[in-house]
């Protein structure tokens, strides 16, 4: 199967809800037919998610809070590469790890068994995720030592705000098909879950989003974007 000239693997035994497709950098991502869009860039799902969530968020988190626990939310858990390289950085430098994935329609094991994500990270990495996925969907799991997961299978809008995270990914659906995920009231919902100094950050940037976020006193930050994007955001709570 064909889709904006790159070519789709379905797969066997999972209907009709998400295929993948091999992205420009080598890295594989899901096309969700229900919603018309991709769970990651075709310009590179791993380029994405390290330039955006890692780089310019998980290592400025470091910076922000050196020496602590780091608690992070992800709006939008998906196929999980996110939080595969989060903890993977987190491992390498000895950094605790808190994090509560947002999913309101999580992908089966299955699915993301076929990712190929395995490549990125190191093996027990990879390992400890699928084999805690299903538990982690009904539950916070250890994955290690200092390492929590708990996908919360709930839409943003459903739960009640606590402000204990450093670190906020939104990595939701893109507004041309999620728009009320960018909705002035739902994004200062998601900023409610920050403490003073936590970090939003997202592959979007647009004028609104940015009047939003100021209006609820972030500073804003505009930096370069992943490939085939000019600009992402970052935002500091005051």
């Amino acid at each position: 199967m064909m889709f904006n000239g790159r070519s789709y693997k379905a797969f066997p035994k999972f209907g009709l809800m998400n295929k993948i497709i091999t992205t420009a950098d080598g890295s594989n991502t899901l096309f969700n037919e229900t919603i018309g869009e991709h769970y990651h860039s075709t310009h590179g799902a791993l380029q994405e998610s390290k330039h955006v969530f890692i780089d310019a968020g998980l290592k400025h988190a470091f910076e922000q809070f050196p020496g602590q626990e780091i608690s992070i939310l992800e709006v939008g858990f998906g196929t999980g590469l996110n939080f595969l390289l989060t903890l993977s950085e987190c491992k390498a430098n000895d950094i605790k790890l808190n994090y509560i994935g947002v999913e309101a329609f999580p992908i089966t094991k299955d699915e993301l068994s076929q990712t190929g994500y395995e490549k990125y990270v190191p093996a027990e990495i990879w390992t400890t995720l699928v084999d805690n996925y299903e538990a982690a969907l009904t539950g916070q799991v250890d994955l290690f030592d200092d390492q929590k997961l708990f996908i919360l299978k709930s839409k943003l809008q459903e739960l009640k705000p606590t402000a204990s995270s450093q670190l906020l990914y939104y990595d939701a659906f893109s507004v041309r098909h999620k728009e009320e995920m960018w909705t002035d009231e739902v994004i200062a919902h998601a900023a409610s879950f920050l403490v003073p100094g936590g970090i939003f950050v997202t592959y979007a940037i647009t004028g609104k989003l940015k009047r939003a976020l100021k209006s609820l006193g972030f500073t804003i930050q505009k930096l370069p974007g992943a490939a085939g994007k000019r600009e992402m955001l970052r935002a500091i709570k005051g």
